[in-house]
């Protein structure tokens, strides 16, 4: 198993954490793949958690969402997109099948606040924070599909079927 670490990430957190639970599971190559498709906006990440002021849209459709809320995080995104390529230098280096990689495990924290300032009416200031994030994955090598051995047993047929069966054989 390889591991992937970002600290101090300048992208918001849930999102991240939208786009993490989105890619969870999924092979390397694939992973990847989605995510340049969601910059590009071919494909959505389906926004579950996370979902107040998030739009409708009918790519959200294809994914079991509550209001089919869905968005491109492009930021996220590509900063995924990196972990993911550092992930996959990292299997090299350690010799792994890059190909067969799967995302075990990702995890998104929360990062401290940065603060900055935004000047408001009548002289008043009020913060304007920034939600980083820390992300972390894991992915695992897995074996290559196996196809299941087909039973020498015949399948069960009900009766019903099997009556059915013999009408037709009797009428033609």
């Amino acid at each position: 198993s390889v591991k992937a670490r970002g600290f101090h990430l300048r992208t918001h957190f849930k999102t991240s954490r939208e786009v993490a639970q989105a890619i969870k599971g999924m092979h390397l190559r694939k992973a990847s793949k989605y995510l340049k498709d969601v910059v590009a906006q071919k494909q959505i990440i389906p926004m579950r958690r996370f979902m107040g002021g998030v739009g409708r849209h009918a790519q959200a459709k294809a994914f079991n969402t509550a209001g089919s809320l869905g968005a491109w995080p492009k930021k996220s995104a590509t900063i995924f997109l990196d972990l993911l390529k550092n992930a996959e230098s990292n299997a090299e280096v350690k010799g792994l099948e890059v190909d067969s990689l799967v995302v075990e495990f990702i995890q998104v924290n929360r990062a401290p606040q940065m603060r900055r300032r935004t000047y408001r009416a009548h002289g008043r200031i009020n913060p304007f924070m920034c939600s980083p994030c820390h992300v972390e994955m894991i992915l695992t090598e897995t074996e290559s599909v196996i196809s299941k051995e087909e039973e020498d047993a015949p399948k069960k047929k009900s009766k019903k079927k099997e009556a059915r069966a013999r009408a037709r054989l009797g009428n033609e």
